[in-house]
């Protein structure tokens, strides 16, 4: 058993390919041990292939000898014929096959067999092709499918991206650009790295170098909300430009405006400025393995910091300025100030006015007229009108 060995396996989809015959092929994110993340492409027979060989190599554990020590997860035989509809409705089975798997007992989940057959290949980097056959078509898994398998559905189109100026990668993991360079976009993380593909390159590119065809503005990005959501620092970071915040660890911070470069408008008492998203945390919610490794990973390049960057639009990217921010703010949590003292206001003036009224002498209810002698006689009962007889 070597060194390297898998921490998480995640479907993203499948393509359709066309060259040398028409067939189907799963992409997989391969996460190692020394957080390098690698994207392989396999075929559904060589996954069913490579479950058999392990099924031998562990008779107890795949339940051969007995049915309830298995722990290996089961996985269907490929059909006769593949097509799109049943490749499309296994990616629930294999997600959750996957998942099972890196799980099992470090034996079996860091044997070499694992280890090999998820180790990108030749073909992965330089996938084969044709400039006269028809470009491969992706399907990409949604993000909540595991949640709910039935709504997995495709085509889903990846966004196509231009890039501004060139970039060079500072690791494995990354992608150089060049500017005018092309690329598909296959996942859009907060933390403003984005994994791309372009030809036969795959990696992350900071989202900063990108920009969408149709036009400079991004609709994904949404407008400042100055009310906040309260996030805590994971990363202490020094402001290098001006309109940046320096925070320390543990410091709490509210988030007002989220923007798809990775670096968000945060507010710290009635102080404004940038600050990168991947050293933030959402109040409540549980730290995760990713995360902690993108604390690990340098702060992505601001749009603002790129030189040379060359735009196809005539218009630039509309922004808002760091003044405007502090000023609505300001507004913000002055008007909020105000609500507050109002509504602590509010409960004394109720309470005065509830004495005021304890205060008042209370009307006494009038006394009803006593019934004559002829009304009881017709409408009481027996034991009342001898009384009064």
């Amino acid at each position: 058993m070597g060194d390297a060995f898998i921490r998480h396996i995640e479907l993203l989809g499948f393509e359709k390919r066309f060259f040398p015959s028409q067939h189907y092929v799963y992409m997989f994110l391969v996460k190692w041990n020394d957080l390098s993340e690698k994207l392989i492409y396999r075929r559904f027979t060589e996954i069913y292939e490579f479950h058999k060989a392990l099924k031998e190599m562990f008779p107890i554990e795949s339940g051969d000898i007995n049915m309830e020590k298995r722990i290996i997860p089961h996985l269907p035989a490929p059909k006769w014929f593949d097509g799109q509809r049943s490749t499309e409705n296994r990616q629930g089975t294999l997600a959750e096959y996957c998942y099972a798997l890196v799980n099992l007992p470090h034996k079996i989940s860091r044997c070499l067999h694992v280890v090999n057959f998820f180790k990108v290949r030749h073909d992965d980097m330089n996938p084969v092709t044709d400039s006269q056959i028809k470009k491969p078509e992706v399907f990409i898994l949604p993000k909540d499918a595991k949640k709910t398998l039935t709504d997995i559905t495709g085509p889903i189109v990846l966004q196509t991206y231009r890039a501004i100026a060139d970039y060079e990668k500072s690791s494995t993991s990354e992608m150089a650009l060049q500017t005018g360079d092309m690329v598909d976009v296959v996942e859009k993380s907060e933390s403003g790295w984005w994994f791309c593909q372009l030809k036969n390159k795959r990696g992350w590119v900071p989202a900063a170098y990108l920009e969408p065809m149709d036009g400079p503005d991004e609709s994904e990005e949404q407008e400042p909300n100055y009310a906040g959501e309260q996030y805590f620092v994971q990363k202490s970071y020094t402001a290098v430009e001006e309109d940046e915040l320096t925070l320390k660890e543990g410091d709490t911070i509210e988030v007002i405006h989220k923007l798809l470069d990775g670096w968000w408008v945060v507010r710290k008492d009635e102080t404004t400025g940038y600050y990168p998203s991947m050293y933030l945390q959402r109040a409540g919610e549980a730290s995760t393995s990713v995360k902690s490794e993108l604390r690990n990973r340098s702060a992505p390049p601001r749009r603002s910091t790129i030189r040379n960057a060359k735009s196809i639009h005539k218009q630039g990217r509309k922004q808002i300025s760091q003044e405007t921010y502090r000023r609505n703010s300001r507004k913000y949590i002055h008007s909020r100030r105000n609500m507050r003292e109002k509504f602590l206001n509010k409960p004394n003036a109720i309470i005065e006015k509830s004495e005021q009224e304890e205060n008042k002498p209370k009307a006494q209810p009038a006394v009803p007229p006593r019934p004559s002698k002829d009304l009881i006689l017709n409408r009481c009962t027996e034991s009342t009108r001898r009384k009064i007889l």
